[in-house]
């Protein structure tokens, strides 16, 4: 057989265009044929995308990802899962990490279009500093090294609107309480403006308190902001 030539299934020749298309796996018809059906596309690009280089970069990757969310032209869905969970069985590389409030509205890798080992999530209804949530951003810190921590509030914040109203409830749920109380004493009762001055106190509380971040964002490895989710518009605004 000739260099320029591949045998067809009826034993005649097929020219070079096609063999270099098979050779791709008919990646550029698969993925038409995928995205018409409304499957789940397999990108062709490296499973794992490279980290960004430093803490501006890695803001501005998040920021990027949020702007493809409210386009709706997403591009982390088209990593193929399958590589990445194997890649990613034994070590994890997040480039940033976000601290926001429990609520269901705010998934948190969706919203910034970033896939599966990209962000470290911790949770907590009021995105409220505890100890625990502490020792869970060091970790991130620390071990997975990454590069930009995210305080973000949402609009209609329950936890928000439960601590202004500050009335009697059930279980331990008035335990956020004192938490939220600064930021319902500086901005409240507007809901939007005390979401947003909480998102901000915890954070320099998040830069003061812990000494790893601290040292971190002295040594211009780390850079710690807050931020505030509207979910009708799905746009992710920066707070000074």
């Amino acid at each position: 057989m000739s260099d320029s030539k591949l045998a067809g299934p009826d034993g005649s020749s097929q020219p070079n265009s096609r063999r270099r298309f098979l050779q791709t796996g008919m990646t550029g018809v698969a993925a038409a044929v995928i995205a018409g059906s409304g499957l789940a596309m397999i990108d062709s690009q490296p499973a794992l995308a490279e980290s960004p280089e430093n803490p501006d970069a890695a803001l501005k990757t998040l920021m990027d990802g949020n702007g493809r969310f409210v386009s709706g032209r997403l591009t982390a869905c088209r990593q193929n899962l399958k590589t990445l969970r194997r890649e990613l069985a034994n070590k994890q590389e997040p480039f940033a990490a976000v601290l926001t409030c429990a609520d269901s509205r705010a998934p948190v890798a969706l919203l910034f279009d970033q896939t599966i080992g990209q962000i470290f999530v911790t949770r907590v209804a009021g995105n409220v500093i505890t100890p625990e949530i502490i020792a869970s951003l060091e970790y991130g810190v620390a071990v997975l090294a990454t590069k930009v921590i995210l305080v973000l509030g949402h609009s209609d914040c329950g936890a928000i609107k439960a601590a202004i109203a500050h009335k009697t409830v059930p279980g331990q749920i008035s335990s956020l309480y004192p938490y939220l109380q600064p930021a319902v004493e500086k901005s409240g009762p507007d809901v939007k403006a005390t979401t947003e001055s909480n998102a901000q106190i915890q954070a320099k509380l998040l830069s003061e308190s812990s000494t790893v971040v601290s040292g971190a964002i002295k040594e211009n490895k780390l850079k710690v902001v807050a931020g505030y989710y509207d979910i009708a518009s799905g746009q992710v605004t920066l707070l000074d």
